[in-house]
Parts: C-alpha cells; sequence; structure tokens
C-alpha cells in the first residue's frame, strides 16, 4: 500500500456535488499540485477535518472549477493513511479531468472496495464492519439501514469478540497445561470452562436465529400474487405501486409472465410477484406462463391469493385458496369491492376486501401484510444479514456443540481444545482475524469504486 489511489467517489452521473477520494502517502502533495486555497496557507499547513474553498487547476494553471478539500490525516483518517477529498461542481466532466490530473501525479486508479479495504488493512475496522458498508449502501429500507450502520458501528464485531475472548481464556490454559505437565499449573475447571463454552454456543445460537429474518431485510420478502385470470391480480400490482406497472384489460390471461418489482411498504421491502393467471390452457406460451407462477409461488415467503370478490366462488378459486393454504404465510384478497361484493369464499386465511380502482382497503391490506413480519426488537446491527457470516457461525456451533459433548463424555483434554480451537477459528473470520486472502478479494469486490 505505499501508492497513492484516487477515484470518483459519487458516481457517473450529473449532480448539485461531486466528490474525488485521495489515500495514500502522496495524498496531500498532490492536492497542493492541483488546488489553491483562496484564503491563507496551502492545504499541507491547514488542520485535519476543515472544508477549504479554493480554485482547482490543471497542470498548466488552467481553471477546473472553484471547490472545497478537505484532508484527514494518517492514522486518523477512514483509511488510516493521508486522504483528501475534493467536493466539486458534479459535472462528470469536471471530475473526469480532475481525476486524469492526479493520474498524470503519480496517483493510480482505485479499485472496487480499495478505499475501505484499506481501513480494514490498517486495523482501522474489522472485515465485518467493513462489510456493513456494502450493505448500508445497498439498504432499501430503514429497518436494513438501521442494522448495518449497527454492524458499520462494530455491534457484531463486539459479541463475536466477547466469545472470541472467553473461548482464548479456555484454549490458553489447556496449552499451558498439556504444553508444560511438569510446571505447577491450576487444573482444568471442567465445570467452569463447560459453562463458558455453553454460554458461546446459546450466544451463536441465538444470532443464527436471526438469519432468516436477516435475509429477508437485506434481500427482500418475495411476495407472490396469485388467483386465477382476471382476478385483479394486475391492478393489485399497480395499486400497491401506485403506477401503471402491469397491462390490464379485460380479457383474461393477459400476463403471460411474472413481472417483479420492489415495493418499501412499512419498513418492508416487498418484492411483488405478479404472475399469470392459474389454469389449465392449451396455449404453450400462457402454459409456460402458469408454471412460473407455480414456481414463484414456491419460493414466496408471502403469497396475496386474489378471489374476484364481485363473483361467486368458483372451483378455482378453492384449488387456489388450498394452494395458498400450503404457502409460509398468505392472505387472502377479495378484489373488485368497487362492484357488487359477493359472498366471502371459505377459508382459515386472513382475509383483506380491496378495490384497487378506489383505494379502499390498501391501507389494511398493508397492515395485514406487516403483521405478518413483525420488526424484532432488537438493537441496531443485532440481526444476521451475511451468509457468509452464517456459514462460518454455523461451524463455530457445531465445534462448540463437539467440545461440550467431549467434555461430558471425559474425553481427554486435546479433543476439548481442537474442537474449541476450530470454534475460534470460524468466529475470527468475521472479524478478519483468521480468514483466507482470497475471501477478503471476494468481499471488497463487491464493493463500488471509491469506497
Amino acid at each position: 500500500m505505499s501508492d497513492t489511489i484516487a477515484a470518483i467517489a459519487t458516481g457517473a452521473q450529473i449532480s448539485a456535488i461531486g466528490i474525488v477520494r485521495l489515500s495514500g502517502p502522496r495524498a496531500i502533495e498532490l492536492v497542493d499540485a492541483l488546488f489553491t486555497p483562496r484564503a491563507g496557507a496551502p492545504m499541507r499547513e491547514r488542520p485535519a477535518h476543515t472544508l477549504v474553498y479554493g480554485e482547482l487547476r490543471d497542470r498548466k494553471g488552467e481553471l477546473l472549477d472553484l471547490c472545497q478539500c478537505t484532508l484527514s490525516r494518517a492514522p486518523n483518517s477512514y483509511t488510516g493513511e493521508d486522504t483528501a477529498e475534493f467536493q466539486c461542481h458534479g459535472s462528470p466532466v469536471v471530475l473526469r479531468a480532475l481525476l486524469d490530473e492526479l493520474f498524470a501525479l503519480g496517483a493510480r486508479q482505485a479499485r472496487a472496495g480499495e478505499f475501505t479495504r484499506r481501513a480494514f488493512l490498517n486495523g482501522r475496522m474489522e472485515l465485518s464492519s467493513a462489510e456493513a458498508v456494502a450493505d448500508l449502501i445497498d439498504a432499501e429500507s430503514a429497518e436494513s439501514a438501521r442494522n448495518a450502520a449497527g454492524q458499520l458501528a462494530g455491534a457484531l464485531g463486539r459479541r463475536m469478540e466477547a466469545i472470541y475472548a472467553s473461548l482464548s481464556e479456555i484454549s490458553a490454559h489447556y496449552h499451558a497445561v498439556l504444553d508444560y505437565p511438569d510446571e505447577d499449573i491450576e487444573p482444568f475447571r471442567v465445570k467452569e470452562y463447560r459453562a463458558l463454552i455453553a454460554r458461546a454456543a446459546d450466544e451463536v445460537e441465538s444470532l443464527l436465529a436471526t438469519f432468516a429474518r436477516g435475509k429477508l431485510l437485506r434481500e427482500g420478502i418475495p411476495a407472490a400474487i396469485i388467483g386465477r385470470p382476471n382476478a385483479g391480480k394486475s391492478s393489485l400490482l399497480n395499486a400497491l405501486l401506485g403506477y401503471e406497472r402491469a397491462i390490464v384489460t379485460r380479457i383474461p390471461g393477459t400476463t403471460r409472465d411474472t413481472i417483479e418489482e420492489k415495493l418499501l411498504l412499512g419498513g418492508l421491502c416487498l418484492r411483488l410477484i405478479d404472475t399469470a393467471g392459474l389454469r389449465e390452457t392449451d396455449d404453450e406460451v400462457e402454459r409456460l406462463g402458469v408454471e412460473r407462477s407455480r414456481s414463484a409461488m414456491e419460493r414466496a415467503e408471502l403469497v396475496l391469493a386474489v378471489v374476484d370478490g364481485s363473483e361467486a366462488p368458483t372451483e378455482e378459486d378453492a384449488a387456489i385458496l388450498a394452494a395458498a393454504g400450503k404457502a409460509k404465510r398468505a392472505i387472502v384478497v377479495l378484489s373488485k369491492q368497487d362492484l357488487s361484493a359477493c359472498a366471502q369464499p371459505s377459508t382459515s386465511l386472513p382475509v383483506v376486501r380491496i378495490s384497487s380502482l378506489t383505494g379502499e382497503g390498501i391501507a389494511e391490506l398493508e397492515r395485514a401484510i406487516q403483521a405478518l413480519f413483525p420488526l424484532p426488537e432488537t438493537p441496531a446491527g443485532g440481526i444476521l444479514t451475511n451468509a457468509r457470516h452464517a456459514e462460518a457461525l454455523g461451524r463455530a456451533r457445531e465445534h462448540l456443540r463437539a467440545a461440550l459433548g467431549a467434555l461430558d463424555e471425559g474425553a481427554t483434554p486435546d479433543i476439548v481444545l481442537t474442537e474449541t480451537e476450530g470454534a475460534m477459528a470460524a468466529i475470527g473470520e468475521l472479524s478478519g482475524r483468521t480468514v483466507r486472502e482470497d475471501v477478503t478479494e471476494r468481499i471488497f469486490s463487491r464493493f463500488c469504486v471509491g469506497k
């Protein structure tokens, strides 16, 4: 990391403000080569974390922009190195010209996630916090952002560090007794160690229990809208989204394929999937659409079974409700309540009456969906959302269970030690303490350039 990196941190689109970021040993030198404060000393003589207004010029002295610049000095910066940021007017042309000047002066293009990777390698943050940076950027709901911010602040790292420290104590004592049998070292405290390992296993288990919810929080809740043709599925999709996303006609079978859109609803990110009407058909294209509809229903965490409320329930409706009853969660939506309402179909599922035309019942449907996915009362960062973390903690749990089994069976200390250290290695993968280089490469490759 002896080189100085630079990148546009605000993307290539036109915006009010555009930011170019630098990090490395020559960052301040390069700033002074291009930026002149309107008043006072050059940037190298300025205090850190101060925003300075001045002129940005190229190497020939031509004015590029009037902008602001700020410095952060090592080690008290995001990356742990000398860093600088230019806050320019958000013209992609200006930002590109500035970047070209920095490259000509010896900086190089930052790779994806390289600023955050340097922060990790320089000890400014542990790996789980670094991963939370990308999660915070990608967050699609307030709850998801809150959880990512908590993990960025170290909530997950602190929980894991406490477990790691307790297991380290056990490992150190076991090593001392095994390596120096002739020394006067306190004997194994089996009951105490068992209690420590059991607490560690319980903590890991409680965190793993949040992963199912965390996956939905991170990826969104797959919600399939099903029903027979012309029941009002596409109208419901349009009403929830607030615009005409799907074609709606009186002709049955208009929707031939699944249509997927995301919707933020009361803190929940729904992945709404409008499906082809479920019926037997000889039309090859429609038949393929029906097959995709059934597949979407099987994968969904929520099924919205739409029944035409202006007509008497049919055998097809009964079959669809029976299929919905097998889903993880389901709500029956009686549509077309602006028309003459008919009898409610027989079902044990929650029922909501709506009119996609007038908006009647939409708020009630939102409340019914929220009731099926209550937000957990956990501190910020307390929900496990990362599949890599879940896999590592799953291995830690198995090692801890094996250690408890070995203690209960009176196994030799070396067996308990092997399982305890296996759990420590797995837990250490979250902080980056024991993670492989190829894993960190994959982690930071999903970041955007400039972060």
